[in-house]
């Protein structure tokens, strides 16, 4: 199986097709300046961004999800976001060109995430990028989310593809071993979310990619991209 075989590229969403840091570090802002806590900087939201509100809540205001004051606060994080889902939001550089190369070569793409759909799809139709997708499964479009295989499978499904004609990118373990476990091709997308502790070498990835155009160079075989 090679890159000649592939079909379809899928993209989780935060940190691999989309940066949303900067609207996600607003929302968590927001919660914690009502709370009459001090905002923290971009640069140290942007780590937690790729594990969604749980990471964020954690962060800010140094909860365990047991506390009783834990989901609250994370329904109205999701909620001050929700109502800005797409101030700051963009494509990553480089990956307009990557999208609109796939859609001129016949090939399809899509978006799996765990982000929840009433998060997922107005984030997208506001970028216009929802009617472009192949297939848009959210974290709960199943009953399972990543790290289970079972939702990039049910992508493979709606864009007709077998797993191993998919190409799977993105920025945290869970995504790379998803892929793994569907039988798909993965790379991670070094321009996202890392934490200090993460080590994207170990993870079993068949490609790391440190912009987005490599994607368009491994799909033309080119050995410097393997």
């Amino acid at each position: 199986m090679s890159s000649a075989d592939i079909r379809t590229i899928l993209f989780d969403l935060d940190g691999t097709l989309l940066d949303t840091a900067a609207d996600l570090a607003a929302a968590l802002n927001t919660v914690l300046e009502e709370n009459q806590q001090d905002a923290l900087p971009l640069e140290s939201i942007r780590p937690a961004v790729s594990h969604g509100g749980i990471a964020l809540i954690k962060l800010g205001f140094k909860l365990d999800p047991d506390d009783p004051r834990f989901e609250p606060l994370r329904q109205r994080l999701l909620a001050a976001y929700r109502e800005n889902i797409s101030r700051h939001t963009t494509l990553f550089p480089g990956m307009a060109a990557v999208l609109h190369d796939i859609e001129q070569r016949g090939l399809n793409w899509g978006v799996v995430t765990n982000k929840p759909g009433w998060l997922t799809d107005p984030l997208l139709q506001d970028l216009q990028l929802y009617d472009r997708a192949v297939c848009v499964v959210s974290g709960d479009t199943l009953q399972q989310r990543k790290p289970h295989p079972a939702p990039l499978l049910h992508a493979c499904k709606l864009a007709n593809s077998s797993p191993e004609q998919c190409l799977y990118v993105g920025d945290a373990q869970r995504d790379i071993e998803a892929g793994r476990n569907a039988g798909m091709h993965t790379m991670v997308a070094l321009f996202g979310y890392f934490t200090a502790q993460d080590q994207p070498h170990s993870w079993g990835a068949t490609h790391l990619i440190r912009e987005p155009g490599e994607i368009l160079a491994w799909l033309d075989n080119d050995p410097a991209a393997a």
